[in-house]
């Protein structure tokens, strides 16, 4: 079974939003939708391999996906007992991860919505995974915020992205300045923030999909202690 719930945020509290539901930038939205239109299949299909070495110790229970693309994480996550939200900007990937989550026979909670406009209830959260999140920063930090507010006393806040070779970001076009990365997110941390993993690591790297070429992720895990 596979609940999609289109623009509905997770605590179940109005939001604004677009004509359609979306809760976030239509830009931001029609972006993402462009990239995975252009491909029937942007991702390997397989959990990241730091949830899942991450995950490994922790009892199952309640968990955000952020920016959870075409569903892998979600479903496994789902598949080894937690109860998943699904974040996710794009409508197109979300129909494939709401059809895979139904080949695979899991329930997978759907939202379609920008982490900073969902309005996710505080303190919600024993995990919460944001694989490689592509979240611009801003002068009030609010997507760093609202990573740390979705945590339960006692939760997971888990950061992992990519190491990133400045030649290469600037040849891409980008500065990775603008995002949020595992050190932006450490740097918010206070006295009730224990980090369990502040690392550099090689990847585990999945066959196929977007993104193979990166061979080395940081990965953050910190842990709120009240």
């Amino acid at each position: 079974m596979t609940d999609f719930i289109a623009g509905t945020p997770a605590s179940g509290t109005p939001a604004s939003g677009t004509s359609d539901g979306y809760l976030g930038d239509p830009e931001v939205r029609a972006e993402w939708d462009n990239r995975y239109a252009d491909r029937d299949q942007l991702w390997s299909g397989r959990p990241n391999g730091a949830l899942v070495a991450e995950v490994a110790g922790l009892a199952p229970g309640r968990v955000l996906d952020v920016g959870c693309g075409e569903g892998a994480d979600a479903i496994w996550l789902a598949r080894q007992g937690w109860e998943v939200t699904a974040l996710e900007v794009s409508g197109v990937a979300l129909d494939r991860a709401a059809r895979h989550a139904r080949d695979a026979g899991v329930e997978v909670r759907w939202v379609h919505a920008e982490l900073t406009g969902a309005a996710l209830a505080p303190g919600t959260f024993d995990l919460v995974s944001a694989q490689y999140p592509a979240l611009l920063r801003t002068p009030d930090a609010a997507a760093e915020r609202a990573l740390l507010g979705a945590v339960a006393v006692g939760g997971v806040l888990l950061v992992v992205h990519h190491v990133v070779d400045a030649a290469h970001a600037e040849e891409a076009g980008f500065d990775p300045e603008d995002y949020v990365l595992p050190d932006t997110v450490v740097g918010m941390l206070g006295e009730d923030w224990r980090v369990e993993v502040d690392e550099r690591r090689p990847r585990v790297i999945p066959e196929g999909g977007a993104g193979a070429h990166h061979t080395e992720d940081v990965v953050v895990r910190a842990r709120r202690l009240r």
